[in-house]
């Protein structure tokens, strides 16, 4: 019989690490992860497994206590962080996706280091085919202008892979992934669809006080009432979870296609006060 040299005891510093485990039923070899793979993983919340700093702020002796064979961290680092992993001493997988394909990539190099290869093709092609599937319900509609933003202080538009989701789903993204824009610039391109996912920020944005502070209550989403939260680790987790934000976008965008879905919040505004008839 063969010996097994797959990983036995992995850490995973980012959620998108985690929540591929769990995606090809590979969950039980995490020893340690972070508090935000909690959010993705709901499974994990009260398990025995350690919680550790993430990929920003990983600290060596945290990971050397977990006593992984397997390391797998990713994007964002910090740069002390990267030496931290290091000095720690294990087997390092460090990811770094940017489109649709880096994630299949990962999911692939993950399925194929615990000895899941099977499953992890599996899983990139029901993935494929939910956001094909998509794709092929909108694509005789209109392409309304859709903006998103990972961060709101600077203004960063939402990652590349966020932008493939948004012309799956329907609309047509505006600004340049992953980079920073101002709000003038913003309001210059006049978006019907706004949607902001900040990172760490769960469903918290708050989207009236963002909509005034910016000047864009004259934007054609504002004045349709399209401006939307979606939840963090739906958009911002490049892994399996990102059907979760699709099936929020394509309802942002496209509602008259798509059912409501979980994880998204649309803007609220105040009731207006009507004044009583004065007595005659």
């Amino acid at each position: 019989m063969p010996l097994d040299h797959t990983p036995r005891r992995i850490v995973c510093l980012q959620p998108n690490a985690t929540v591929i485990l769990a995606a090809i039923g590979e969950l039980d070899r995490v020893v340690a992860c972070t508090r935000y793979c909690t959010d993705v993983v709901p499974g994990i919340a009260n398990s025995s497994r350690m919680i550790l700093s993430d990929s920003w702020t990983a600290n060596t002796e945290q990971i050397i206590a977990a006593r992984p064979d397997l390391v797998i961290a990713a994007v964002p680092y910090g740069e002390k962080a990267v030496s931290e992993i290091l000095r720690a001493g294990a087997r390092f997988l460090g990811l770094a996706p940017k489109i649709l394909a880096d994630i299949y990539t990962d999911i692939a190099t993950i399925a194929g280091l615990v000895g899941a290869v099977d499953r992890g093709e599996a899983v990139i092609a029901s993935v494929r085919h939910q956001i094909e599937d998509t794709r092929a319900k909108s694509c005789d509609c209109l392409k309304p202008r859709v903006f998103c933003e990972e961060w709101g202080k600077p203004l960063i538009a939402s990652q590349p892979w966020v932008s493939e989701l948004v012309v799956a789903a329907g609309g047509t993204f505006l600004g340049e992934p992953g980079q920073q824009i101002s709000a003038e610039n913003v309001r210059q391109l006049d978006p019907e669809v706004i949607v902001a996912a900040w990172c760490g920020a769960g469903d918290r944005v708050p989207l009236e006080k963002i909509i005034a502070d910016r000047g864009w209550q004259n934007t054609a989403a504002a004045h349709a009432d399209r401006v939307f939260c979606i939840r963090d680790e739906f958009l911002n987790t490049p892994a399996p979870t990102l059907l979760q934000g699709l099936d929020a976008l394509a309802f942002a965008i496209h509602p008259e296609l798509f059912p409501q879905a979980q994880g998204i919040r649309q803007i609220t505004r105040e009731p207006t006060c009507t004044l009583p008839n004065p007595a005659p």
